[in-house]
């Protein structure tokens, strides 16, 4: 038994890592295939082509379609200009063959350093000079067989890629923004608490904030993905720019209210705010994780009619604190921090707004696309 329970656990993680999973198989597949490929064309030094194919293998078909495309790049400067250096720099000796290493490599590695698509062309570069395929067959010969390789390591693993249990990129980026969205979610609930309860949530914070930020990260990188995808006319999706903004637009209204929920309120204004807060505290997570769930099921977004009534009452509960006379006494400070957390969360509505629409336009193009 202690052992079926364990198979259970190990099939779990692994049902887990299903997007894992797919990519390590494509792995597989682009580079046993174009090692295929290469015995069959009986290339001299085939085993380049699986490399790359290995190499260019990523997440998605535009990060694939990105690293194919620099790889090639970067290949082809290095192969060039290697092969120049090799031609036209005599390396019989050790000595001299260490200078025609410097000097191929220090323009290369500029180069890459300025444009980090080229920073393959200082290792094809230094191969060009070392192995003894360049002095058997030459230079010239050398670099258009470094060339041919790579480009068929490079078609090989873009068309796995497309091909073999294919990950598009707007599906990463949707994924990532609804684990930004899900944070979000958790950072307002400690918020509010903090608000009325003191600051006990310093380690929840500590802990949220760098996981928001990894997720924006991952969720912007899909994005750069997606729109490259969306260029080279493989997909028909939306831009995914508005998106990835609106996330860090509401990414800042949380540092504001963050700013303003610093410090507990003061006793008389927590008892007569504690009930409009806790109602909004609840109402806005409970937007923002049904929210997280449409943008990764990409269905229609939830309806924001309560955080909003839950937001006007607030607003509402601040109007008539200027009234009471039982806070006049307060410092304007107070009333400040009330005041910021008013248009801070007035701030959020309209940005969360924003993305409520993003998740529609994302649930209507996925609507659109069944029906094809």
């Amino acid at each position: 038994m202690p052992s079926l329970a364990r198979l259970r656990e190990a099939a779990d993680r692994i049902g887990g890592r299903q997007a894992e999973m797919k990519l390590a198989l494509r792995v597989t597949i682009a580079g046993a295939v174009a090692f295929a490929i290469t015995r069959a064309l009986d290339l001299p030094q085939g085993y380049w082509a699986a490399i790359t194919a290995v190499i260019v293998m990523q997440a998605s078909i535009g990060g694939s379609l990105k690293a194919a495309l620099d790889r090639f790049a970067g290949t082809l400067a290095g192969a060039i200009y290697g092969g120049a250096v090799a031609a036209m720099i005599p390396h019989s000796t050790a000595m001299d063959l260490g200078l025609a290493v410097v000097a191929a490599l220090f323009p290369l590695a500029l180069l890459a350093a300025v444009n980090p698509s080229f920073r393959v062309a200082p290792v094809t570069s230094l191969i060009m000079l070392l192995p003894p395929l360049g002095q058997d067959i030459g230079p010239l010969a050398a670099a258009l067989g470094r060339v041919a390789e790579i480009t068929l390591g490079n078609v090989v693993g873009v068309a796995v890629a497309l091909f073999v249990l294919p990950a598009r990129a707007h599906s990463l980026m949707t994924e990532a923004a609804a684990k930004v969205v899900s944070l979000n979610a958790e950072l307002v609930t400690i918020f509010m608490d903090e608000l009325t309860a003191g600051p006990k949530g310093r380690s929840a914070l500590q802990r949220l904030h760098p996981q928001i930020r990894s997720a924006l990260k991952k969720a912007e990188n899909a994005a750069d993905e997606a729109a490259r995808e969306r260029r080279s006319h493989l997909t028909d999706e939306a831009d995914p720019e508005p998106l990835i903004r609106t996330l860090y637009r509401v990414r800042h209204d949380l540092v504001m209210i963050g700013r303003a929920a610093a410090n507990p309120l003061p006793a008389p204004l927590r008892d007569r705010l504690t009930p409009s807060l806790t109602v909004l505290r609840e109402e806005t997570y409970r937007l923002l994780a049904d929210l997280a769930k449409s943008l990764k099921d990409r269905i229609p977004p939830p309806s924001p009619d309560a955080f909003r009534t839950a937001l006007q009452t607030f607003v509402s509960c601040t109007e008539v604190l200027r009234s009471e006379p039982s806070v006049r006494s307060l410092s304007s400070e107070a009333f400040g921090q009330i005041f910021a957390l008013r248009f801070a969360f007035e701030q959020f509505r309209k940005d969360l707004e924003d993305l409520l629409a993003r998740g529609q336009d994302l649930a209507r193009q996925k609507s659109s696309d069944a029906e094809r």
